[in-house]
């Protein structure tokens, strides 16, 4: 079901007949001489309920579905005072930009960790219809809906990345905007019944579950420690081999393999070592 405009006049204006007409027949009912009088007043005073019932109101930023016995007749989208069709059910619906807060879910992720995640969704209704007639209750049917699309989205992607640097992989840590984007495009086709435009969906609480944070948080220290060394090793390597070829360019002293050998672990202790080295120093002959 789709949404239609349905006809409408100004409002002011049948509001005004209206209480004119309450006021004659009043009148006629309390002055009148004859029976005719009287059945006239009655008659006019009805034609002012009649017209009353045709009043409604629409505020800025909502609209009114109207239906007549049971059968859909349009809506009205125009805020002020309207007056349409006489004994219509009026039943208003809002179009402002509304968000909500899912629940913190507990999903699987892509590798099979369990994992809590919510995220904020925000959406307005573009069509009244389909948000009234074709689901239940379209902001429970909203909230149901983003935890489910929530949790396909999680089941999709890993909570973060261990594989080697340089692979382009998306993860639901590193790549909240493009995790929120796909996000978006997920929740839109499921809201599509309802007559839902879903404006922003976004992660905004991302965590291990309670039984493997502990563990999650030492591999993810480990991993930080491994990448610290690899930098520290690489640094020092180097500066090993800078320092042995100016030597040897310089000729300050000759070195043969073993004690080139010596000299590389001698500074590769010197350098990688997480405490300070004691140099010793040989007053005697270096062999």
């Amino acid at each position: 079901m789709n949404e239609k405009s349905i006809y409408k006049m100004n409002g002011y204006a049948a509001l005004v007949i209206s209480l004119l007409c309450f006021v004659g027949g009043a009148y006629l009912l309390i002055n009148g001489f004859s029976l005719g009088g009287k059945v006239g007043g009655i008659v006019v005073f009805i034609l002012g309920l009649i017209i009353a019932t045709s009043l409604t109101i629409v505020q800025p930023n909502q609209a009114k579905v109207l239906t007549f016995f049971g059968t859909y007749l349009g809506v009205i989208r125009d805020q002020g005072l309207w007056a349409t069709i006489p004994f219509t059910f009026k039943r208003s619906v809002s179009l402002r930009v509304t968000n909500f807060t899912s629940e913190r879910l507990k999903v699987n992720d892509l590798e099979g960790n369990p994992i809590e995640i919510a995220a904020v969704v925000v959406y307005k209704v573009n069509d009244s219809a389909k948000a009234l007639f074709d689901v239940e209750n379209y902001e429970r049917f909203i909230q149901i809906q983003s935890e489910t699309g929530i949790r396909h989205i999680a089941s999709r992607y890993a909570y973060d990345s261990y594989e080697k640097e340089g692979e382009n992989i998306l993860t639901l840590r590193q790549n909240s905007d493009e995790i929120a984007e796909v996000l978006v495009h997920d929740l839109q086709k499921r809201m599509d019944v309802a007559g839902v435009d879903i404006i922003e969906a976004r992660i905004m609480h991302l965590a291990y579950s309670s039984e493997i944070a502990s563990a999650m948080l030492q591999r993810q220290q480990a991993n930080a420690v491994l990448s610290a060394r690899k930098v520290i090793v690489d640094g020092a390597v180097g500066l090993v081999k800078a320092a042995i070829d100016q030597l040897q360019e310089q000729e300050i002293v000759e070195l043969d393999e073993e004690k080139k050998a010596q000299m590389v672990n001698n500074l590769m202790v010197a350098i990688v070592s997480e405490k300070g080295t004691q140099p010793i120093i040989n007053t005697g002959s270096i062999y």
